[in-house]
């Protein structure tokens, strides 16, 4: 039986949605194809006429969740007051607490580095990250705008890895406000440098 295509691109977006989540919460071993179907509320027959395998799973559902992540920080690239509070947004509670709506890179850049077929998609989102920081941040000297930016997107992403992975609650709040404090600071360096230009 053949189902509109509406419909089929519908369900191949459920399962995408799913096995990003998934994937972010459990890693890639930790979820079967099983498990993501029955999630999306969908029986194991239909997914091989979505995808070739879990492999092919992977590597798609990474770039899904790439690109609505991008898409989250053009939405607050209008002021620099909307890029800190981004920044702040990442490296909050709520980001630490719901690794599977959060950010792939904190949640499965580990296991990227050992599925092939998935690192060139990481590298693009990171490529992307970084040219995102690089041209919407104020950075103080834009001679170091690149190195500013891959800087920071390495704080954000090892404070909320540092902040996720330790059993102590106190440390865990630590981190995640010393992060913020450090952008705060460059931020204010920013500010004052702006200034004194004036």
């Amino acid at each position: 039986m053949r189902y509109p295509a509406a419909e089929t691109a519908e369900k191949h977006s459920r399962i995408l949605s799913a096995a990003s989540a998934l994937f972010r919460e459990h890693g890639f071993a930790g979820v079967s194809v099983g498990k993501i179907m029955q999630a999306t509320g969908l029986t194991h027959g239909p997914f091989y006429n979505h995808f070739e395998s879990k492999e092919a799973l992977i590597s798609e559902s990474l770039h899904d969740a790439s690109e609505k992540a991008l898409a989250v920080m053009d939405a607050a690239s209008g002021t620099p007051e909307e890029l800190l509070a981004y920044l702040y947004g990442y490296l909050s509670k709520e980001h630490r607490d719901a690794p599977g709506q959060g950010c792939l890179l904190a949640a499965l850049a580990s296991e990227i580095a050992r599925e092939q077929d998935a690192r060139s998609v990481l590298t693009r989102h990171v490529v992307a990250m970084t040219d995102k920081l690089q041209r919407l941040f104020p950075w103080r000297v834009k001679k170091n705008a690149r190195s500013q930016s891959i800087q920071t997107l390495s704080m954000m992403v090892g404070a909320l890895t540092l902040a996720r992975a330790v059993d102590d609650p106190k440390l865990s709040e630590e981190i995640l406000r010393e992060a913020r404090e450090m952008i705060e600071g460059s931020q204010s360096k920013v500010r004052q440098s702006t200034h004194s230009r004036e």
